[in-house]
């Protein structure tokens, strides 16, 4: 597809991505925005099937270089730089901007005996929620089930440290985490939270087909309900007999703990 064949973009069109920014919006939508090169063509290389695309915005230079757009006509246009001042969420925007379905939410079921899925309890960062995600996608978990509290995996930050790996698992949102997480050990999974007053996870015994790692709030943990289920709490040990910092980053501590979880078998 030609630079000179792409349409403008149209005022409401512009108006309409330009409110993804909200998080009512995009519920109400059923969409979320995407900027950036990387993340964008990460995203369409992902994609589960064409419809999940919605709209490609791109500037003159952008359209030069992305090649296949001819599969997604009728869903690309062409934009100005004042148009990007009002969808980017960065600072200096890169002239690539994307709106994308939002993938199917719902109960998450698991799909086979051995399941690996990792539960957010208030963790409010969305670079650690986006690293996290796709810490996660890495070590192939089913699922990723965001609690209330935790920032919205949808949104451009969140969307952006994912990179590009939203559509490689299951992210569900749930107003009642401990009941989510009741109901997979109903269905025969072990939950594990991250504790202070846990057990070294390297001394665990070996762990069961389905497992769920629960991760906490950045400050505070994981809360006193949904630590409560716990089957297992774990800790990553320090060196030396004190450690040289107050604590680890939460995408940080996910990332070895998942290691240590989902490659275990």
């Amino acid at each position: 597809m030609r630079r000179e064949s792409l349409p403008p973009l149209s005022k409401a069109m512009l108006g309409r991505l330009a409110r993804l920014g909200q998080k009512k919006h995009r519920d109400s939508e059923g969409l979320f925005l995407a900027e950036g090169l990387r993340t964008v063509t990460e995203l369409l290389e992902s994609l589960p099937d064409l419809s999940m695309l919605y709209a490609l915005v791109l500037d003159e230079k952008a359209a030069e270089q992305l090649d296949g757009l001819e599969r997604f006509r009728g869903k690309v246009w062409l934009a100005g730089p004042d148009d990007f001042r009002r969808l980017a969420q960065t600072a200096t925007p890169q002239g690539v901007c994307a709106a994308f379905r939002k993938p199917e939410s719902g109960e998450f079921r698991p799909a086979a005996s051995r399941s690996f899925v990792v539960a957010l309890d208030d963790v409010q960062d969305p670079g650690n929620v986006g690293t996290i995600i796709r810490t996660a996608a890495w070590f192939g978990a089913e699922a990723v089930i965001c609690g209330c509290g935790t920032a919205d995996p949808f949104n451009a930050k969140t969307v952006r440290s994912t990179a590009g790996s939203i559509f490689a698992l299951r992210i569900v949102e749930t107003a009642d985490l401990a009941g989510s997480l009741k109901r997979l050990q109903s269905e025969g999974f072990t939950v594990a939270a991250a504790a202070l007053d846990g057990h070294d996870y390297r001394d665990l015994p070996e762990w069961p087909a389905r497992r769920a790692l629960v991760i906490g709030n950045e400050a505070n943990g994981i809360s006193a309900e949904v630590l409560a289920l716990a089957d297992r709490r774990l800790l990553i040990p320090h060196a030396g007999s004190r450690p040289a910092v107050e604590s680890l980053n939460a995408s940080v501590s996910a990332g070895i703990l998942m290691a240590g979880m989902a490659m275990d078998s």
